[in-house]
């Protein structure tokens, strides 16, 4: 890729910087979606979004509990206060995690059945759904990134020549990221479809 316009020009390398940014952590937060998506083996990514009632706060398993994945099947949690492992157990069958834990009395074992045909297929909506979100994201910074140029070159500090230039660039930063974030949906969709 060329040198960047916007980042060499001094009106605008401020405006180059936040966008870059924002878009960044739009594709990071996608890469965080995309970890705790399902794909038939154990991770303890897939706990992430688990969240339990901790002496009535709502916390985030993985800071009450140690999580691991021994075997491709199962997920063990070991909380460090044994006081907590019906909590534990409460989050995990909650409906919208959809889990079956068994607990031993000293840790929780999670066992992840294979996945269906449908069930995969639900797992790619889901992810095709992720990825328009993020896309439309990306979609607003550039629109906020245009309303600064246009105020800018309103208030004469660019030129329309200028202005023109950097909101070109700002849409091939924008197709940047949407490619790669395609990217990365593309090969999760293999991984979750593949049995």
């Amino acid at each position: 890729m060329a040198a960047s316009f916007m980042a060499s020009n001094a009106a605008l390398k401020d405006v180059h910087a936040d966008l870059k940014r924002r878009m960044d952590k739009a594709v990071a937060d996608f890469q965080h979606h995309l970890v705790s998506l399902r794909t038939g083996r154990a991770t303890a990514a897939l706990l992430d979004n688990v969240r339990v009632d901790y002496y009535g706060t709502l916390t985030p398993l993985n800071q009450v509990a140690q999580i691991s994945a021994p075997e491709p099947n199962m997920i063990v949690v070991a909380p460090w206060d044994a006081g907590m492992l019906k909590e534990i157990e409460k989050a995990l069958r909650a409906p919208e995690h959809g889990f079956n834990p068994q607990s031993d009395g000293k840790q929780v074992r999670v066992p992840i059945p294979p996945m269906t045909e449908e069930r995969r297929r639900d797992v790619v909506k889901q992810l095709n759904k992720e990825l328009e979100d993020h896309r439309t994201a990306l979609r607003n910074v550039r629109r906020d990134g245009n309303e600064t140029l246009k105020k800018m070159a309103k208030d004469k500090k660019l030129s329309e020549d200028e202005e023109k230039r950097a909101q070109d660039e700002v849409q091939t930063m924008l197709n940047e990221e949407i490619r790669r974030m395609e990217e990365l949906a593309k090969k999760k969709e293999i991984d979750i479809m593949q049995v």
